[in-house]
């Protein structure tokens, strides 16, 4: 079974009673997830919920390791190998969409492209000027407004000499393809869900948040992918100085339903084969 819904849906308490009534091991498909320095600021499931039903690919990675939807889909084609009843949930709908279409295989960035692009990214009119950079078949299919889309695009020309499109028109058979498996998005009221985030943010303060942030400020990279973490980056603010705390607790809610925002796109848009289930309703 895969779970897709924007973050604070419900999707983990979801999956959580389906292994528990029709058995079956828990996989992670939230990109956040998979580090071990954050638990509470990317809401992973807490120790006394993991020991309720086997878990895995949650905070298996420590900060710095490279990583990437082709190593997740690695990592859980050996979970399929095993033979279990695997319930994958989670909000990084790549990672999701990946797993039941394909994933074209391109050739990894180098490290001196990837900061090539984060400098021309960074410069005045960056993106337009990434864009106009582009193969049209790209320009014509990706979110031109989205600057890691475009970032991405444009490494992968600068890297290969091919356009992304020309790469994922030869993508390989998914691992778990739509007749193979349930597929279901978590869908709700707008502002049900936006209620819920600022509640849950309220109880990742609560819960250690804001210690759990201060112990990675010495090694703090906004650009590594672990730094990504909605929320961290506000409270990093805070922590530094730049603002009050409760300056940082309001930006980190609004981050995280522009995040919400974002997922909801995205299924609605790649995901509009699944199953649609409203959680407000039953709420």
């Amino acid at each position: 079974m895969l779970i897709a819904g924007p973050t604070a849906s419900g999707k983990s308490a979801l999956a959580l009673r389906l292994a528990q009534s029709q058995g079956g091991v828990i996989v992670n498909a939230d990109a956040l997830q998979v580090w071990s320095c954050w638990r509470v600021i990317s809401a992973r499931p807490p120790t006394e919920e993991e020991a309720l039903a086997p878990h895995r690919l949650y905070g298996h990675l420590p900060p710095g390791t490279p990583y990437s939807v082709g190593a997740w889909l690695a990592e859980v084609q050996e979970l399929l190998a095993t033979g279990a009843r695997l319930i994958v949930v989670g909000g990084t709908g790549l990672y999701l969409h990946a797993l039941s279409n394909g994933l074209a295989v391109i050739p990894p960035t180098p490290d001196a492209i990837r900061a090539e692009g984060n400098a021309f990214l960074a410069s005045e009119n960056g993106l337009e000027r990434m864009v106009a950079e582009l193969d049209a078949a790209t320009r014509d299919r990706i979110d031109l407004r989205n600057p890691a889309r475009v970032q991405r695009a444009w490494e992968v020309l600068r890297t290969t000499g091919r356009g992304i499109t020309a790469w994922q028109a030869d993508t390989p058979p998914p691992l778990i393809p739509p007749q193979a498996s349930e597929r279901i998005v978590l869908t709700s009221d707008r502002d049900w869900l936006a209620e819920r985030i600022e509640r849950r943010f309220g109880l990742m303060m609560e819960q250690g948040a804001l210690d759990e942030v201060r112990a990675m400020l010495p090694q703090w990279d906004p650009q590594a992918l672990w730094a990504r973490a909605i929320g961290a980056p506000e409270l990093i603010a805070h922590l530094r100085g730049e603002c009050k705390l409760d300056e940082a607790v309001e930006r980190a809610i609004i981050a995280t339903r522009q995040y919400a925002k974002s997922q909801r796109i995205f299924f609605r848009g790649r995901m509009r084969d699944w199953r649609q289930e409203r959680v407000d309703l039953a709420a």
